[in-house]
């Protein structure tokens, strides 16, 4: 049986790619080049489920239903919103920044995303849904120490309308996950 590692996406506007870029770009400066793997624009999405390994052969169905959820919702509009890290900033592992604004809206559609993969036979999601966007990776905390992770990004555009799910495959590589989308649903209700 064929497999691909997948999950599934919002992807975000290229404006605020930009803006995700230049903060990566600030703190790139302030942090060792070896303690963090930043995240590269091509890799930029909120991921509202993580599937792992899944058959092709599920793929159809798994577009279908997608397709037919999108017909459900209606384009929604985030705001990029605080820094953080988890598990937290004393350990971090994950450097995010946050969303605010219709995050009732977001947590309805991921819920409904959630309801057809586990109709889908993937188990339920043990954690809970927790937006953000992943800036970068840590490799090494202790290189870290005394760094300020806390804020917001500081220039560039903070709104951002989102309009596509998307099926990605990801395929890991020593440098970097690679990202292929295989299938676009439009948020169209």
């Amino acid at each position: 049986m064929d497999t691909i590692r997948t999950f599934i996406a919002l992807h975000l506007p290229a404006a605020v790619e930009q803006t995700l870029l230049d903060t990566i770009s600030q703190f790139r400066l302030r942090f060792p080049a070896a303690s963090v793997r930043w995240v590269r624009q091509e890799q930029l999405h909120l991921t509202l489920r993580f599937l792992g390994e899944t058959a092709v052969s599920h793929l159809p169905a798994l577009q279908q239903g997608l397709d037919h959820i999108a017909t459900r919702h209606a384009p929604l509009t985030l705001r990029l919103g605080s820094l953080g890290c988890f598990p937290n900033c004393q350990r971090p592992r994950v450097f995010w920044v946050g969303l605010e604004g219709e995050l009732e809206r977001l947590h309805a559609l991921q819920q409904e995303i959630e309801g057809l993969v586990n109709q889908s036979g993937w188990a339920r999601e043990k954690r809970p849904f927790s937006p953000h966007l992943t800036l970068g990776r840590i490799k090494d905390a202790r290189q870290l120490q005394g760094n300020i992770w806390y804020g917001t990004p500081t220039s560039g555009e903070k709104q951002m309308p989102l309009t596509k799910v998307a099926l990605v495959e990801s395929q890991l590589r020593p440098d970097g996950a690679v990202y292929t989308i295989r299938h676009v649903s439009r948020l169209t209700l």
